[in-house]
């Protein structure tokens, strides 16, 4: 337990109803909810606000470097290394994501509770939550619209195949398919936490403040005191709230609560990810991916094995990222044929966990420790997604692995499962979660069912971290849900 200090001099204070770490899917949900109910509410995020206007002045390779953290380039260390991905900027994830918007389905949630010992959430409950988020972003269905050849290749494939598909549920207005999802919408129609629950929040009196960091939490006997904070001039301010939320996400949440000596043993030691498998396909006819959105198309044949297949329509950053391990006589080639290639993506829920080992000065130090299993159903998802692709046509596959030759055919994709080693995968995750779950202290568990850690009374996590595992599924709807019934339930009690 840490005991109260004095503040130094030139540390400026503020006090405060609540104050909210974090401003993507999760905290955005505290900031407006406690707003709403004429909290004082003020946000600290670390990184910079941006607008639509300036995301469209921008290059795409300028926006990645300026909206993920450390450019992009976070990686969890393990064999193989896998390359992490999340945003830091006001707005969180939700910015660079695809606004997909999918609702946990009631098997997960009934897993979640006889895992958690916890049993709040299940589907009345949070389907409730996800259809009012559905109701404020305006989600629809996205259907292929103009361009996104490559998702009506993959769907009438599963099609001819017998296998299941859908459209996505997107949180889009008037989508233009400028194939920038991943580096802001330059359009402006992606609902994300900037232009959605943020600017409702401020109107109801939320002070958002971009650029600054929570530095540690100060507290006594379960009750957070003060939470200290330094700006991107070194400025430091030392906040007291009546309550806090912390939404850092799933690496930032259980790093702050570490270094500020709270659950230390528990907070971050295990980190659940979905993992993506990039596959280039060839055509002989011309795909010209590069003209629409995301995906408009998503097959769930094997969903219940926690792998789903979607295209990721081309970009030159994109194929250029897929392509960077190949000689470079191969890489002209495939540029030369870029009309031709489709980029898609496997995700596979992953068995094993990575956690947070040690914290390297101000960045924590990720590792993973990916399973047989999990190697054996990387080689499943593959086979499908192989199958799949030829079933639409393609002629020619790159693999995940850039030791490794085009594939032609089946026969080549066998034997290249056959010997493809763990080490060899070139592997992606954009999402990580339940690093700091919601579950009992004898199971696990960092904070109870309303989000307070274990032992404390006025702070609650409400983001990626707290859910007791990987949904399988892009994780917007899931954390979003779990934050307004957990903001739900302190306001109740207060």
């Amino acid at each position: 337990m840490r005991a109260l200090t004095r503040p130094a001099r030139g540390v400026r204070e503020v006090d405060c109803d609540a104050l909210v770490v974090g401003s993507g899917a999760g905290g955005s949900v505290a900031a407006l909810e406690l707003a709403r109910a004429g909290r004082s509410v003020t946000v600290l995020e670390e990184g910079p606000r941006v607008s639509t206007a300036d995301l469209a002045g921008r290059s795409p390779a300028e926006s990645m470097r300026r909206l993920y953290r450390n450019g992009g380039a976070t990686a969890v260390l393990g064999t193989p290394a896998i390359a992490y991905g999340e945003a830091s900027v006001v707005g969180g994830t939700t910015v660079v994501n695809g606004g997909l918007l999918w609702e946990p389905s009631a098997t997960v949630l009934n897993r979640w509770a006889a895992l958690s010992g916890y049993g709040g959430y299940r589907e009345p409950v949070v389907g409730a939550r996800f259809a009012e988020v559905a109701r404020r972003l305006g989600m629809i269905v996205q259907e292929h619209g103009d361009g996104n050849e490559d998702s009506r290749l993959l769907a009438r494939a599963a099609e001819s195949l017998g296998w299941r598909w859908q459209h996505p549920q997107r949180v889009v207005r008037g989508c233009l398919h400028r194939n920038q999802c991943a580096t802001g919408c330059p359009s402006g129609a992606k609902q994300s936490m900037a232009l959605s629950y943020l600017p409702q929040a401020e109107l109801h009196g939320a002070r958002i403040s971009p650029g600054v960091r929570a530095e540690r939490i100060v507290h006594d006997r379960g009750v957070v005191r003060a939470v200290e904070a330094t700006d991107t001039e070194g400025r430091r301010t030392r906040y007291r709230p009546r309550s806090v939320f912390v939404a850092a996400g799933p690496i930032g949440t259980p790093v702050l609560l570490r270094r500020s000596g709270i659950h230390r043993r528990v907070a971050g030691r295990r980190l659940e990810l979905h993992l993506n498998l990039r596959t280039v396909a060839r055509f002989p006819r011309v795909v010209d991916a590069v003209r629409g959105t995301m995906f408009t198309a998503q097959v769930q044949e094997h969903s219940a094995l926690g792998i789903l297949v979607m295209p990721s329509n081309l970009t030159p950053g994109g194929l250029g990222a897929a392509l960077a391990g190949r000689a470079p006589h191969e890489v002209d080639e495939l540029l030369s044929a870029r009309a031709h290639l489709g980029m898609f993506t496997t995700q596979v829920r992953m068995q094993g966990a990575a956690r947070i080992t040690t914290l390297a000065g101000r960045a924590p130090l990720l590792r993973h420790g990916m399973t047989p299993a999990d190697h054996h159903t990387l080689r499943l998802a593959f086979r499908r997604t192989a199958r799949l692709l030829f079933a639409a046509g393609a002629v020619e596959l790159l693999p995940p692995t850039s030791s490794a030759g085009p594939l032609r055919s089946e026969a080549d994709v066998a034997a290249y499962c056959e010997r493809v080693r763990s080490a060899d995968w070139e592997l992606v995750s954009v999402h990580g979660m339940a690093s700091c779950p919601m579950a009992l202290p004898e199971r696990g568990g960092v904070c109870d069912e309303t989000g307070r850690p274990h032992g404390f009374s006025n702070l609650h996590l409400c983001d990626a971290s707290v859910l007791p595992g990987a949904p399988g599924i892009s994780p917007q709807g899931t954390i979003m849900s779990f934050a307004h019934e957990i903001v739900s339930r302190h306001l109740e009690a207060t």
